[in-house]
């Protein structure tokens, strides 16, 4: 993308008033992820007056579309990083491992998408949702760490259970979350896609992401070779969730994940016991608000489907048959939208920290 200034936007998302213009990184750009993030970046017409996308030597020269520009993908070298203010890490939680440091030297403000910074020095799990819902927005360090965004899973269960316990006490918290091929990245989708190929004409299956039968099937263990477990994943969801919902949490999970054959998009069953009988009614307009949206009578349900593309948790609520104390919650949502939505605006709220910018 070119380096000269585009003309003056309104930034109404929390953007520097003074009209600064910053540079952009994004490692991963040909992930789903980053791909993710670039669209997000200029829809929140995030005041970015060079994008730079960076990848690996499979992706190299490949053309992407930045709003109405068109860059091409180029090699994640040391000088990429310079005067760069904000780096968005995309790809897998190695190549965050590895190239990390080398933007923060380069002064850089570091986003991590990748699930790999959470254990460095000074880094913060952050979701900007649930800091508006409990009304504690995280002041802005001048030097800051790695800002880790929040599993999308666990924003969603920290933003529904922060609401629900304004109608009464929860007892308890039981979820099944069901993942989808994408959080495995294009690979994760193409190998979906190939072993139901496969499995309808007979032949072997690959088996390089999973080390299992995904196609037609629904698992709650990978094969031994696969990396991250699902196990592992489940234990992010709960740390993020405690991280992002602080001391005074709701009542924490009990969680389920299971591998779905879909290939995009979360779905997610939660049983909700209060600590007395629940009003249906007065539960959904509580649930409902920004960033949820309540299906109506007559409408259809939540699903993959109709979740894509959406930055918002699509949201159905129905109280169990059996315990007049309990209700289920069915929701769906988009998870590479809801985790570009979350890097963006946590890039958002560290502009303070760079009120000048380096553009010269």
């Amino acid at each position: 993308m070119s380096s000269s200034s585009k003309p003056a936007i309104s930034l109404p998302h929390g953007t520097n008033p003074r009209g600064n213009l910053y540079r952009v990184a994004i490692v991963g750009a040909a992930s789903l992820k980053g791909k993710e993030v670039a669209e997000m970046l200029n829809e929140r017409n995030f005041p970015a007056v060079d994008v730079r996308l960076l990848d690996d030597d499979e992706s190299l020269g490949q053309l992407e579309a930045i709003g109405d520009e068109i860059s091409f993908i180029q090699s994640v070298r040391a000088e990429q990083f310079d005067n760069v203010d904000f780096t968005f890490f995309a790809a897998d939680s190695a190549s965050a491992q590895r190239n990390w440091k080398t933007a923060r030297d380069a002064g850089s403000t570091i986003i991590d998408l990748s699930a790999g910074l959470e254990d460095e020095s000074g880094a913060t799990v952050r979701s900007l949702w649930v800091e508006r819902e409990r009304g504690q927005i995280q002041p802005p360090e001048l030097q800051p760490g790695p800002c880790v965004t929040a599993h999308p899973a666990a924003v969603v269960l920290a933003l529904l259970l922060l609401r629900a316990r304004n109608v009464g006490s929860v007892r308890r918290v039981v979820v099944s979350l069901f993942e989808p091929a994408s959080e495995h990245g294009q690979k994760g989708m193409d190998e979906l896609h190939q072993q139901t190929v496969n499995l309808l004409s007979f032949q072997p299956l690959p088996k390089e992401v999973y080390d299992a039968q995904v196609a037609f099937n629904l698992i709650g263990s990978y094969g031994q070779k696969s990396q991250p477990s699902l196990g592992s994943v489940e234990q992010r969801v709960l740390r993020h969730y405690q991280k992002i919902v602080g001391e005074n949490a709701p009542q924490r999970p009990s969680l389920l994940l299971l591998q779905a054959p879909v290939f995009h998009g979360y779905a997610m069953a939660v049983f909700l016991e209060m600590e007395q009988p629940v009003d249906c009614g007065q539960l959904s307009l509580a649930l409902s608000g920004e960033h949820a949206t309540l299906a109506g009578a007559g409408e259809e349900a939540p699903n993959n489907v109709n979740a894509a593309g959406q930055a918002a948790v699509l949201l159905s609520v129905r109280g169990d048959v059996n315990n007049t104390n309990g209700v289920w919650l069915w929701a769906a949502f988009d998870n590479l939208r809801l985790s570009a939505v979350s890097a963006v605006e946590s890039a958002e709220s560290l502009i303070a920290t760079r009120p000048i910018g380096k553009i010269q």
